[in-house]
């Protein structure tokens, strides 16, 4: 995450807090005539469109109007929402009490993320060159997932081993 003297170059986003890849993508079977055999096929569901719209709209309002061309960096913070019972939870537990708190992992919200951003803050998720994740205590301000993307710049080439 970029600290306030890295700040420069970082456009950051507030989403929503990302559904889980499970509802994201959903696999359906066919019948294939043309090959006289079932098929399956996997999709987006009608819960990630939903998802990627309003992430298009967060991208856009945070002055995002073409994507990013060459290598991109992503940071992010998952935010998950914070239980009615979380001073009981505190009291009985202590400092790990977010433990116990529902979450996605990071790793499924990275897919979700990455996704959903996919030719709106980068041209491809190929160019993805670095990923920083972070689960965060619940708070105050809801569940959520806060976004940091910037370009990096490439690399000076390698020398040549003699």
């Amino acid at each position: 995450m970029p600290t306030d003297d890295q700040s420069v170059g970082w456009v950051s986003l507030t989403l929503g807090y990302p559904p889980s890849a499970n509802r994201y993508w959903a696999v359906r079977g066919y019948y294939d005539k043309a090959t006289k055999a079932w098929r399956t096929m996997t999709y987006t569901t009608a819960e990630a469109m939903t998802y990627k719209e309003s992430v298009a709209w967060a991208a856009k309002a945070a002055g995002i109007r073409t994507p990013f061309a060459g290598r991109v960096e992503l940071a992010y913070r998952l935010y998950p929402a914070r239980p009615q019972d979380y001073v009981t939870r505190q009291r009985k537990e202590g400092a790990t009490w977010d433990d116990t708190v529902r979450c996605i992992d990071l790793g499924n919200a990275e897919k979700v993320v990455s996704d959903a951003l996919n030719g709106i803050a980068w041209e491809d998720d190929r160019w993805l060159r670095k990923i920083v994740a972070e689960r965060m205590e619940p708070d105050e301000h809801g569940a959520r997932l806060v976004v940091w993307i910037r370009p990096i710049p490439p690399a000076s080439p390698q020398l040549p081993l003699a």
